[in-house]
């Protein structure tokens, strides 16, 4: 099942909850062992956990190509 949750910098995400502002998706904009994530609607950021993020992303929507 983690197979399909390679996700990269710059990647932008689905996540399985909506944010408040109507957006599901989120910009990965800093990987370490917490990941920040930045909402593509409002643009609010929020940290959490590789872990944490790992079992609430859902599917990766755009790669980032560089």
């Amino acid at each position: 099942m983690m197979a399909d949750k390679e996700f990269n910098l710059h990647d932008v995400v689905e996540m399985k909850k909506q944010h408040p502002c109507g957006t599901n998706a989120w910009k990965i904009i800093r990987m370490g062992a917490d990941i920040r994530i930045k909402c593509e609607g409002c643009g609010h950021s929020v940290m959490i956990p590789r872990n944490e993020f790992a079992k609430k992303m859902k599917k990766v929507l755009l790669k980032n190509e560089s």
